[in-house]
């Protein structure tokens, strides 16, 4: 099973970490620098929930906005 919500279709997305050193200049230091930038994953926050789909029970995975929407 992919890790993606059954019901907005949200799923991993790509990004950076980015390492950073030095003092902020607006804290008095001279500015920070980068030193690293490596590929991460942004993970979707997923759960399995007990859902009706049609006239039957089933174990779907669901982001937690949903959730809380379908709650309302």
């Amino acid at each position: 099973m992919s890790r993606r919500c059954e019901i907005c279709g949200k799923g991993d997305v790509r990004g950076n970490s980015i390492l950073r050193r030095g003092q902020a200049k607006k804290t008095g230091g001279i500015g920070q620098h980068v030193t690293a930038i490596t590929p991460r994953l942004f993970k979707p926050n997923l759960q399995v929930v007990h859902a009706l789909v049609g006239h039957t029970h089933k174990k779907i995975k669901a982001c937690t906005k949903c959730i809380k929407a379908a709650a309302c």
